[in-house]
């Protein structure tokens, strides 16, 4: 289901429901093994500055942390090669990438990356409460934890009161269409309320790419359960000048699908919830 992927050793696909800690073995394995192939294929596009999804939307564009990064705290949930985490370092913000995958941190630090890089999953992370300014993931983590709630409340543990978390995932109603870039990608044949994870299994069944779908109510109560008000959900249109086609983005569903959903929250106060 995962367009932003490529390589992998699969040898079936199917909807099945999968725990948490299935679901992070096998985004290590993953990302561990399509590291170098996705950094090449991929590494050009994501240098623009921090990419919010394959229509190309920027930070630089949306200023969804503000206008002036310097001297913030920002942390990088599922940061991959760190393309993002450079960005925002070079804006003046003290970033920090973080990602389950070791071969991924390795070539961000093979590519010159020098903000701090750490290596633990989304749901545990190895920071002291209120740690940062902001929390961003762009089509990071989010969407292969198998615990969405418990996650977003990881997050606003290590974000002080009134921090930013800004992320983005594979839009929810692509859920209901085949992962096709073609024409076949243009008519709904599964059910938007299906919440079974996308599940890629071995020749030994062990599961090598888990992508858990979760409907539009479904993450704003997870945000609104871990402390979050909503202040912006962007859908971002496909741009005419945009050919390329990315898994299974492509310019011909982008004109008729949202691809990407850019969630913009804040921390409340956690003395008034």
């Amino acid at each position: 289901m995962d367009p932003l992927s490529q390589g992998g050793e699969a040898t079936t696909a199917r909807r099945e429901p999968l725990d948490a800690t299935q679901s992070a073995r096998a985004a290590r394995r993953w990302w561990d093994s399509d590291s170098a192939a996705y950094v090449a294929e991929h590494a050009d596009f994501l240098d623009q500055a921090l990419v919010w999804g394959p229509e190309g939307l920027t930070e630089l564009e949306t200023r969804l942390l503000g206008t002036d990064l310097h001297s913030l705290r920002v942390l990088e949930v599922g940061c991959g090669a760190a393309a993002g985490s450079a960005w925002l370092g070079s804006q003046g913000a003290f970033a920090v990438g973080l990602d389950v995958s070791g071969a991924m941190l390795a070539a961000a630090a093979a590519r010159g990356v020098v903000v701090p890089l750490v290596h633990a999953s989304g749901d545990r992370l190895p920071f002291e409460s209120a740690s940062f300014d902001a929390v961003v993931s762009a089509h990071g983590a989010l969407a292969f934890m198998g615990d969405l709630p418990a996650t977003l409340r990881e997050i606003r543990r290590v974000l002080r009161d009134g921090g930013r978390l800004v992320f983005s995932v594979t839009h929810p109603v692509r859920w209901a269409f085949p992962d096709d870039p073609g024409i076949d990608g243009l008519t709904a044949t599964m059910s938007y309320f299906d919440r079974r994870a996308y599940v890629e299994r071995d020749a030994l069944g062990t599961p090598v790419y888990v992508e858990h779908h979760r409907t539009m109510g479904d993450t704003v109560a997870a945000l609104v359960d871990a402390g979050f008000a909503i202040e912006a959900l962007i859908e971002p249109e496909w741009p005419s000048d945009n050919d390329q086609t990315w898994g299974a983005w492509s310019p011909l569903r982008g004109e008729l699908l949202p691809g990407t959903a850019i969630w913009s929250t804040r921390a409340l106060n956690s003395s008034t919830g």
